[in-house]
């Protein structure tokens, strides 16, 4: 008996708070999996470094040095500074939990400070590659083609997330008001106002799947030959595949898409609350990126143009 009253008062192990925090997240908090594999690799990169070089520490025993040191090694290793900074977000949000539990007074992340790092402009697809992906470039006349050319339409028009454009439902599109209905991360719902010209193409589209596939025991709105949900690398493939015939740009990727949604509303004076709530965004500061390429733009334009640059 004295032996359960002891172990049931022996403080839990890192791991074990790791691991309550990561439930909290998923189930709390409802974040998607990916960021939650994001935070679990960061958590678990350090527990392993505190164990291997302090041993066992309790919660309560971990000091901003340690921290420190393992930043120190993260550096060493070659980590850029994005990649430590993502570190030190995941370590905040960590210890935070841990002080709103009761199981810390304060935390060690008080005094570590983020290295700088150099923000780089989105990239974008200029508007006439665009035009050129969309008017010129020919799909596939069967449903592989007609699906391909979905993706990418919703992916510029809507500019969504891929995770987002994935999980898209038939109910989400609402044929009368032009718009789709969309699930953020954090859950949260936003609507989009899409052209008239790719609403008419959606709801086609869902007509010809029911006949196509019948008895499907899904609802999701875009599906391939096999009438199955896309999956992510599949959605990848498609993207970079059409993009690789119209641009010279490095990323050729889902997000590559949405910026160039964000950019060229922005460039073209759209308002930047109403992008930020188009997008998805939690606060302006994202959002804002996307003025920086409209400045580099008419900088350019300038240089090229007056007779002084």
């Amino acid at each position: 008996m004295l032996t359960l009253v002891i172990s049931f008062f022996m403080p839990q192990s890192l791991q074990n708070h790791i691991a309550a925090f990561l439930q909290h997240l998923q189930f709390q908090k409802r974040y998607s999996r990916h960021t939650i594999v994001s935070y679990q690799t960061d958590l678990r990169d350090f527990e392993e470094f505190v164990t291997g070089s302090f041993g066992q520490p309790n919660l309560e025993d971990i000091k901003s040095t340690f921290v420190r040191t393992w930043l120190a090694a993260l550096k060493e290793q070659g980590n850029s500074g994005r990649t430590i900074n993502r570190k030190i977000s995941s370590l905040k949000s960590f210890f935070k939990f841990q002080i709103k539990q009761g199981n810390l007074d304060s935390s060690p992340m008080q005094v570590i400070t983020n290295p700088k790092v150099s923000k780089k402009l989105p990239q974008f697809v200029d508007k006439k590659d665009i035009d050129t992906l969309f008017k010129y470039v020919e799909f596939p006349d069967n449903w592989i083609g007609r699906t391909e050319k979905l993706v990418l339409q919703i992916f510029y028009h809507a500019g969504i997330r891929q995770a987002e454009l994935i999980h898209l439902q038939n109910h989400h599109f609402d044929k009368h008001n032009n718009h789709i209905k969309v699930l953020g991360k954090g859950n949260k719902e936003r609507i989009i106002p899409i052209a008239p010209e790719l609403a008419f193409q959606l709801s086609d589209y869902i007509l010809a799947k029911k006949q196509v596939f019948q008895g499907l025991a899904h609802t999701f709105l875009l599906v391939n030959k096999k009438g199955n949900k896309l999956y992510p690398k599949q959605v990848y493939d498609i993207v970079k595949k059409y993009l690789s015939l119209v641009t010279t740009i490095d990323k050729k990727s889902p997000h590559i898409l949405r910026h160039s949604f964000a950019t060229h509303l922005t460039n073209n004076g759209a308002d930047l609350n109403a992008v930020k709530e188009l997008l998805g965004h939690s606060s302006l500061a994202a959002t804002q990126v996307y003025t920086h390429n409209t400045i580099e733009k008419l900088k350019e334009a300038y240089k090229k143009a007056h007779p002084k640059a």
